[in-house]
């Protein structure tokens, strides 16, 4: 999958990080990464900017994870835009979802590049 623009969606510096570096290590290291800390500073990007694939934490301050990706499938220009939620939470119900609203994977933390080319390819 050709990904040039990669949006990455969580509260922490260090997960961002982390997920920026698997995502480079798995082939998308000239991909452009533009990061958010949470669901409405996500929203706010994209309005300026289009992207090729979000990956958002669900557990996160002001707008948690699955209120973004529920914001996101309301909005003509996001409505089909590719999701992956990266996530260490357990929680299936949720989990089963979000997968009904189009989302194209979830990883569990801790990320490896492994697990991103399993789903996002190479």
């Amino acid at each position: 999958m050709k990904l040039d623009k990669i949006m990455i969606v969580d509260d922490s510096a260090t997960s961002r990080m982390i997920i920026k570096r698997c995502f480079q290590m798995a082939g998308y290291q000239d991909s452009t990464f533009i990061e958010a800390e949470d669901g409405l500073k996500a929203l706010s990007n994209l309005n300026r900017n289009a992207v090729d694939l979000v990956v958002t934490d669900l557990n996160m301050p002001k707008m948690d994870g699955a209120t973004f990706i529920k914001k996101l499938r309301l909005i003509d220009k996001t409505k089909q835009l590719p999701v992956l939620i990266v996530s260490s939470m357990g929680n299936e119900r949720l989990e089963t979802e979000l997968e009904d609203k189009d989302v194209m994977g979830i990883l569990r933390k801790p990320l490896t590049p492994e697990k991103v080319t399993d789903v996002v390819g190479e």
